[in-house]
């Protein structure tokens, strides 16, 4: 039982929505879990470039450092005997440095823009107890999740740098996972997804910042040395995205390739450390940063131990 709790919690430790640090869904994010479990995460995140909290937005002539601690809670369920989960995540954060277009220097701190999500597995993902998902074997699963980032965070219109992007954004996404190989140590997910944005009516002061959909297709590899670790090595690609400034195209349209690596490592069936590094290969009008993130998972629920 303590080894397939072990394999639980590298199974599931990444079950929350991307970060500022690349606009990531986590490899093994569509895991199958049992129910009835709570995910408790606190992460710092560090992330250099010129894009600020909100990273679909490029700042230009921005060099700029962000310091990000997050606090995460998951909760596992079943409904209609699928597997599902809900999480809300708070940023609190700061950003400095300089835009040099504009001989500007300046830092601020605050919280950031909350999200939460809703998420299901529609295959491969039956809704178990923890004594039924110690017999259970993993297979291809297909999921689907909705993220909804709210403007709670620090906004100042008469500024540049902000925390908070004063507006809302939606990332619906469809998710494929694939074990294989020898004891099933390897791993692919592939997701599908894109950011849909409200308008930000207060943007640099009077103006109205309008963005089409971001698009995204994810590409995850990783591989289990045993119960206790699993690497990935992740990319993402995303296009679109032209922002419009008070009715004029900005012209702007991205195409973005993030390369990056994840590392989990459970202490025991409770605690677990995450390392996550991530860098723009390729930024055509958008975010070129780089950053690393560092987290500490606990797990508690009825029946586990």
């Amino acid at each position: 039982m303590e080894r397939r709790l072990l394999f639980i919690w590298c199974a599931i430790t990444f079950l929350h929505p991307a970060s500022a640090r690349a606009q990531f869904t986590d490899a093994h994010n569509y895991d199958s879990a049992p129910v009835g479990l709570n995910q408790l995460e606190l992460g710092y995140s560090f992330v250099h470039g010129d894009a600020a909290l909100d990273p679909s937005l490029v700042i230009t002539g921005a060099d700029l450092n962000l310091s990000q601690g997050i606090v995460d809670y998951t909760r596992y369920f079943g409904l209609f005997h699928r597997l599902i989960w809900v999480q809300a995540s708070v940023p609190v954060a700061g950003l400095n440095g300089s835009i040099s277009d504009l001989n500007i220097e300046s830092s601020t701190a605050g919280a950031g823009d909350s999200s939460y999500a809703l998420a299901m597995l529609v295959k491969g993902g039956p809704a178990l107890s923890l004594a039924q998902f110690d017999d259970y074997n993993r297979t291809t699963a297909v999921g689907v999740s909705l993220t909804v980032t709210a403007p709670t965070g620090l906004y100042n219109a008469d500024k540049i740098l902000n925390i908070g992007s004063d507006r809302w954004s939606f990332k619906p996404e469809v998710a494929l996972s694939h074990p294989f190989g020898r004891d099933q140590k390897w791993q692919l997910d592939v997701y599908a997804n894109a950011y849909f944005y409200t308008d930000n009516t207060a943007y640099h002061g009077r103006e109205i910042l309008r963005q089409e959909p971001l698009a995204g297709l994810e590409g995850h590899i990783s591989y289990s040395f045993n119960d206790r670790l699993w690497v990935s090595l992740d990319t993402r690609y995303s296009f679109r995205g032209t922002t419009h400034v008070d009715g004029v195209d900005q012209n702007n349209a991205q195409q973005n390739v993030i390369v990056g690596s994840e590392t989990s490592v459970s202490i025991n069936a409770r605690h677990a450390l995450l390392l996550e590094f991530a860098k723009a290969a390729v930024h055509q009008n958008g975010p070129a940063v780089i950053g690393f993130s560092v987290k500490y998972d606990y797990m508690w629920g009825k029946g586990y131990k």
